[in-house]
């Protein structure tokens, strides 16, 4: 294969829909905590003023859904919340 055909290849993967081993599995869920190690130490070493980097994401494994994004809170849910911890009924 050309590097454009197995580029899209790998842009249009589901590992979700595949079978992997147990070692497949094991390595994966590795590559996850060393991801989440970097994570917390950039985060560590971030200055407090700077932007902190972005959370890293799992790898997919099969049988599992991709992860959804966080929803925005709109200015009204805000408002509520504001209302709410703050004493005030809703």
């Amino acid at each position: 294969m050309s590097d454009e055909e197995l580029a899209e290849q790998a842009d249009k993967s589901e590992p979700e829909k595949g079978r992997w081993s147990q070692a497949e599995q094991l390595l994966a869920l590795v590559a996850d905590r060393v991801a989440g190690l970097a994570y917390l130490y950039a985060s560590a070493n971030t200055e407090s003023k700077s932007k902190r980097p972005k959370a890293p994401e799992p790898i997919r494994r099969p049988g599992a859904k991709p992860v959804k994004p966080k929803q925005e809170i709109t200015d009204v849910q805000a408002d509520i919340l504001f209302r709410l911890i703050n004493g005030g009924a809703a």
